[in-house]
């Protein structure tokens, strides 16, 4: 495995883990949800943006 390739499974990871954190202050409810929710969904946002530019970063050189 490459460097890429690592930075992207990790990548995806973190997605998946603050994706899972978030699902389970949405179930659980109560103040840590109504504090960190939003900030939550930013993150997962901002990782999945960075995630698909590093998959199409390697797209591109596995072009050229």
């Amino acid at each position: 495995m490459d460097l890429l390739t690592i930075v992207i499974l990790i990548s995806l990871i973190l997605t998946i883990v603050i994706m899972l954190i978030g699902i389970g202050s949405m179930g659980r409810g109560g103040d840590f949800d109504e504090k960190h929710s939003e900030q939550l969904m930013f993150a997962r946002v901002g990782m999945q943006t960075v995630t698909l530019l590093l998959l199409f970063f390697a797209l591109y050189l596995a072009n050229t």
